[in-house]
């Protein structure tokens, strides 16, 4: 493994938790390349990843089931699946800065390891097994409901992810898919703020922000959407 700080105190900070077991949070970060095949089991990242996926997908449950009382099973299953999928924990991942703080082999991280969806996504999920081991419930669902509140919408449980559906109403309609663009990004480093155009064949574009570029074009198609009608204003 390579040398570097192993208390992540900035890192434990962007969290808002701290470890009593650091090699919890040190197993979390660690890729199965930067071990040798023995000893991945143990010392990589794979059981708790697996572990913080059902943590995760036990909370945001609980959170759907308590917010909107009058969604039916169907409507909470597709919101929750929406809210668990790799695609969010990696943009999770990416708030956190997790990928600077991973330990990848060699050969991963010469190849962007440190940036790939699906390595983000899954350390997202195996900090959250971390956190579930070192403190318990409680405090993985205040970390799971901190970072993943942005993404519940008052009144949305009903709805599909809104560029699926601004994509899928663009098509009906015989419109190029829609693009976005990035128009600004202000905000230090570790809490950056983007700003995010979407156009629209002949309609006048619109922006929105967010606290990274998946949030804030979500917005955006969002907010498209209710300019259109297609969807109403959330109360």
């Amino acid at each position: 493994m390579s040398r570097r700080d192993r208390t992540h105190e900035k890192l434990q900070f962007r969290l808002g938790y701290r470890f009593a077991d650091l090699d919890l949070l040190e197993r979390a970060l660690t890729h199965s390349s930067a071990v040798s095949p023995s000893k991945r089991i143990e010392h990589s990242y794979q059981r708790l990843e697996f572990l913080g996926d059902r943590v995760l997908g036990l909370v945001v449950a609980d959170m759907l089931y308590r917010r909107y009382p009058k969604a039916n099973e169907g409507e909470l299953s597709r919101t929750l699946n929406t809210l668990v999928r790799k695609e969010t924990c990696a943009i999770i991942a990416r708030t956190l800065d997790l990928g600077r703080e991973l330990n990848l082999g060699e050969s991963e991280a010469r190849t962007g390891g440190a940036e790939k969806e699906a390595i983000l996504g899954d350390a997202t999920e195996a900090v959250i097994g971390a956190i579930f081991c070192d403190g318990g419930l409680g405090k993985a669902y205040e970390f799971v409901e901190r970072m993943f509140e942005e993404f519940l919408v008052d009144g949305q449980a009903n709805r599909a992810d809104a560029k699926t559906t601004l994509q899928e109403w663009a098509q009906a309609r015989g419109l190029e898919p829609p693009s976005y663009t990035q128009t600004e990004r202000t905000g230090p480093d570790h809490a950056p703020e983007f700003t995010i155009s979407v156009r629209l064949g002949e309609f006048e574009p619109l922006s929105a922000t967010g606290s990274s570029k998946k949030i804030a074009e979500h917005k955006a198609a969002e907010q498209f959407l209710i300019r259109q009608n297609v969807w109403k204003e959330p109360k």
